[in-house]
């Protein structure tokens, strides 16, 4: 029997090339390019697996998962991100595997079986981060305070500046405008009482948020 899956990618070209790459051997019930969309597909057609990119506009692939509940759907986050903290976060809200874009047909064909079928799925570096990430807390860390002052917008933006990325940069991969990127910036820096990205970037790397 067809695994039902949803495809949630805010580029059309990967959503295609996924589903030209799986062809007949799964079914798409639907397809979705932002947060909200991707929250009212799975609603409607209740797919056995959902396969979510973690960067998305309006939000990130951890926002799915949080708007979504109820939901029986599993979810398998395919990204071309391999960064720590982007893993750590999907996996903390809920994800059931994590598998970068560079895997095969037949691997992704075979981590959708598993993942519908109640396992873990992890591309091999990747299983590493989960691992050292729990066993490095053997007990529930308290929230950063600090960090839980900033919007989910304001801490992607925070990530973006902390790696060096440009504020053009930071607007096209969000969606929003530069404008919108320079507000976020200038709330991160008032909130976390610093002057300037290079203090931005210790602060960051300090927690290993890059």
């Amino acid at each position: 029997m067809k695994r039902r899956i949803v495809l949630v990618d805010d580029h059309e070209l990967v959503r295609a090339g996924v589903r030209s790459a799986l062809g007949d051997r799964v079914e798409v019930v639907g397809e979705a390019s932002d947060v909200a969309s991707a929250i009212r597909v799975i609603n409607e057609t209740q797919p056995e697996v959902v396969l979510l990119d973690v960067h998305l506009p309006g939000g990130n692939g951890p926002a799915v998962i949080h708007g979504l509940p109820d939901t029986s759907a599993r979810f398998l986050a395919l990204s071309v991100s391999d960064a720590a903290e982007d893993v750590i976060e999907v996996i903390r809200a809920g994800a059931r595997g994590y598998v970068t874009k560079a895997i095969s047909a037949e691997e992704l064909l075979a981590a959708i079986e598993r993942v519908a079928s109640g396992d873990a799925v992890f591309s091999p570096r990747l299983a590493g981060f989960v691992l050292d990430a729990f066993a490095s807390q053997p007990q529930a860390a308290a929230p950063d305070p600090e960090l839980q002052e900033l919007t989910l917008r304001e801490r992607e933006v925070l990530r973006l500046l902390a790696r060096g990325y440009a504020y053009k940069e930071i607007a096209s991969r969000l969606s929003i405008s530069v404008k919108t990127v320079e507000s976020h910036a200038s709330a991160v820096l008032r909130k976390l009482q610093l002057s300037n990205r290079r203090e931005l970037s210790q602060w960051a790397a300090h927690r290993r948020l890059i």
